[in-house]
Parts: structure tokens; sequence; C-alpha cells
């Protein structure tokens, strides 16, 4: 299986489309050596959002690594971010623009269409089915589409980014007032900084599955690794800042959960 879904009781779905971490042993031989050290995963958010169970939340992660396939990029591979670097369906470079592929080795384009039918339909499949149920279950429901990144990524974007980027696709992926939830949850923090609908405004998950006139509302939350753990390898979970953004997470994913219940209690 090439994902691992968790299925919950409550309304809401969280998906961490770039934790995987392995890649297929008939394909390791194609990239330079450094890729195999997957250094652009979203390293920890399991283990950053173990609260997730106590909530009832549904829970998809995949097996492979965001190299392999990028989970969060449209299936006809078009730029999510047009005039700006942008990270493909089967990704050819590194976030730092180095290449990612031995030189001749990338693939091609029926090698894309193998993993776009491989390890993306198969995803996405779940992903839409899990959400048709606690839609059919609940009568709506919360996509919740969870990333890390470094905060200093100069071939992807200008400075350093703000701690905590939300994402709703400029608001058509979420009603306002759950955006408005989430931007208040983490107002006003000391030492953590938040946006909404800035650099990130919501990947291909964001984009697609959220459908605020079907009762399906997403949000893409983006966080900086330096809040929870070394940006530089070996890339070490940091229990203390963990246990200081932990409860701030938390309060994001339940104010915003909280707001799509208030939508529906009518």
């Amino acid at each position: 299986m090439s994902y691992i879904l968790h299925r919950g009781s409550a309304p809401l779905l969280v998906s961490m489309p770039h934790t995987g971490t392995e890649i297929p042993a008939e394909l390791r031989g194609d990239y330079a050596e450094r890729a195999l050290g997957v250094e652009d995963t979203d390293w920890h958010l399991q283990r950053l959002y173990d609260f997730l169970p106590a909530l009832g939340a549904s829970v998809i992660t995949p097996r492979y690594s965001r190299y392999v396939i990028d989970l969060n990029r449209p299936p006809d591979d078009a730029p999510m971010y047009p005039g700006a670097s942008n990270t493909e369906l089967c990704p050819t470079h590194f976030f730092n623009g180095d290449a990612l592929y031995k030189e001749g080795r990338a693939p091609d384009a029926a090698e894309r269409l193998r993993r776009r039918e491989t390890y993306w339909q198969p995803y996405h499949a779940a992903l839409a089915q899990e959400l048709a149920r606690l839609k059919a279950e609940h009568g709506f429901a919360l996509l919740w589409d969870a990333h890390s990144i470094r905060s200093e990524i100069p071939w992807l974007f200008e400075g350093r980014l703000p701690d905590l980027n939300i994402g709703t696709a400029n608001g058509a992926a979420a009603d306002d007032s759950i955006t408005t939830a989430a931007a208040a949850a983490c107002a006003g923090i000391p030492g953590v900084s938040s946006i909404v609908n800035g650099r990130f405004k919501g990947g291909y998950i964001t984009r697609h599955y959220g459908r605020p006139d079907q009762d399906v509302h997403a949000v893409q939350l983006e966080k900086c690794q330096s809040l929870y753990m070394q940006e530089v390898a070996p890339f070490a979970y940091d229990e203390m800042l963990a246990h200081r953004i932990q409860p701030v997470l938390k309060n994001l994913v339940t104010s915003s959960l909280a707001a799509t219940h208030k939508l529906y209690a009518r």
C-alpha cells in the first residue's frame, strides 16, 4: 500500500502529503546520492500532530517521498504559482534548485504517467472517498492539509517565511468564518508570526477539494520547521520547541473545526 489511512469519527480529515520518506528500490539508482537523504521531507508531522487521535480525526499519510511524486500537485503538472519557482508532479530539483537526478536519468513522460497511476491516484482516491464518507455521516467535512518547510529557501521565496502560513486559495477553499477562526488562533502569540494567503495559498489538495458550496472546506497550514526541529541534517525533532508550538497547532485545528461545526448548527 502506498499510503496509510486512519479513519476517525469527527468530520475532520488531516492530509500530510509530504511526510513519506521511501524511494522504491528500482528507482534509487537514478537519483543523485544526496537525494536518498530526502532532505525536503515535511519531517515529524505525525509526532507534532499527536493530538489528532483524541480529536477523532481521520489522517492520511503517504509511504513514498515527494521526490518520487508530489501528491500536492495537479495531475496535469500545471504550475501552482505562476511566475515563481515551482516543484513539479515528479520533482527534478531539490529546494535549492540543484538537480535531483543523475544526468540523463530524470523520469520521461511514460515514467511520470506510471508514477501518477501507481502513487498519486491511489492517495487521491482514498482522500476523496474519506471526505465523501465524512460528509455523508456529518453533512459536512473539514480537510486540513498539513505541511512544514525550512524557514529560508531562496530558490522558492525571498527572505524568511512567516512561522505559520494559512492558505485557503484566497478564500475559495473554505468559508470566511473558518479562515477567520484559524487566523485568530495564531494571532498575538509572542515570537510566532503568521499570515493568511501569503506566499503559500494552498496547493492542489486545498484548491481541488475545498468546495464550500458542496459543504467541504479545506485549509492548508504551511509552518516553518524552525518551530519544532533542526532545519539542517540530521533534521532532529526538538522536544522543547515542539512543546511550545503544539498547543498553538491544536488550537488552530480545533478552532477551525469549531467554526465549521458552527456553520452547520442551524
